[in-house]
């Protein structure tokens, strides 16, 4: 039960920073290092990495959640 209350816990803190690094209308990520990432860098690669870890850390958190919710009934 702690090591899935510990998980979670994580999980939950990987998924908020992958959300908040998203581009939203601004650049995001790209502008976090200057702007001119873009083309150096190559932002649509960073983005769609970042897409994807910030999925597995939402499937993690969702299915620690319902862990504990098994976990946790008496």
């Amino acid at each position: 039960m702690y090591l899935s209350i510990i998980v979670n816990v994580l999980s939950l803190v990987g998924l908020v920073a992958g959300v908040l690094m998203h581009s939203g209308r601004g650049g995001g990520l790209s502008d976090m290092f200057g702007g001119a990432g873009s083309t150096a860098l190559g932002s649509t690669a960073a983005e769609r990495n970042l897409t994807r870890i910030t999925t597995v850390f939402g499937i993690v958190w969702f299915g620690t959640v319902i862990a504990l919710s098994f976990l946790l009934v008496r």
